[in-house]
């Protein structure tokens, strides 16, 4: 049985909207200092999507130095401009990176052969290891198992997908179709909640972003998978269930994971990229309340 749990992890910004690097190395260390194994920098809840390439690259420069071996890293490089993820995913190669995570397109949504196509294109020139990003909820279209198994078929450094829809049937299928034939390929889903179901499925785990908050509660929550402690998966799991309340506080919910890891001592700020607000104080009392019920607060 596989069981991972990575984070993809906030970024740090100051009032102005600078990129906050001292910050940033905190949220690492807290991460790395609960056990996870594996951090994803520039995701979407890294808000990749408004930052520029020159801030991405001294981010992405400042993670893989700071973080030094002692987790995974994962560089998402999305972008609009198909040159522009060639030349971030190669740069993030340079500097240290495990792989990247792209996810498709987005706005005008592709056929299934226009996604083959593009992911194809990618496979040819970047040179590393890459992750698929199923994310329909923003691209507007499926990432499905049938193009994925294709791309696998065809690109050996293709070697993982993060898969963020709401339930498991999708998950479950792209396991179903492609592990068979490629055990190794990894396959995580993108909301906490639904680790333990992927890992019962035969999945790898998650990429999660409670694991900002909570990192020693999602490497526990490995370790009793490993340890065949159901009965601390299940407890576990009505945690996270407990906390999944925090992505309905605001929205765009990025701002309130930084809110409520600033309740628990980690010391970011709940600053973000504009538009993205700030948690008002009747917002971080329902945060407060969510965590004092999952007891992360005295």
């Amino acid at each position: 049985m596989n069981a991972a749990y990575i984070c993809p992890a906030v970024t740090a910004f100051t009032r102005s909207g600078d990129l906050d690097l001292q910050a940033q190395k905190s949220v690492y260390d807290n991460l790395i200092l609960g056990k996870i194994g594996g951090i994803l920098i520039l995701g979407s809840i890294g808000e990749f999507f408004s930052i520029p390439i020159d801030r991405k690259k001294a981010l992405i420069r400042e993670a893989i130095m700071h973080i030094n071996k002692r987790a995974q890293v994962i560089v998402g490089t999305a972008s609009m401009d198909v040159n522009e993820v060639v030349e971030l995913s190669n740069y993030a190669y340079d500097q240290g990176a495990d792989a990247v995570i792209i996810v498709s397109p987005y706005y005008f949504a592709l056929s299934p052969s226009g996604i083959e196509e593009y992911y194809d294109y990618l496979a040819e020139r970047c040179r590393g290891d890459i992750y698929l990003y199923n994310f329909p909820e923003r691209t507007g279209y499926d990432l499905s198992p049938e193009i994925a198994l294709n791309l696998v078929r065809k690109h050996r450094n293709i070697v993982g997908y993060k898969d963020t829809v709401t339930g498991m049937d999708h998950t479950r299928e792209l396991i179903k179709l492609i592990k068979p034939e490629f055990p190794d390929f990894k396959i995580y889903s993108g909301y906490d909640n639904n680790f333990a179901q992927n890992v019962l499925a035969g999945g790898d785990g998650c990429i999660g972003g409670l694991s900002n908050l909570v990192p020693e509660i999602c490497s526990a929550w490995v370790t009793a998978f490993l340890q065949d402690d159901l009965a601390g998966v299940a407890a576990i799991q009505q945690t996270i269930d407990k906390l999944m309340g925090i992505y309905s506080v605001g929205k765009p919910f990025i701002p309130y994971i930084k809110a409520a890891m600033n309740l628990r001592g980690i010391p970011i700020r709940a600053f973000s990229t504009f538009p993205m607000p700030v948690p008002a104080k009747q917002d971080v009392k329902k945060l407060r309340l969510i965590m004092e019920q999952a007891n992360l607060l005295a």
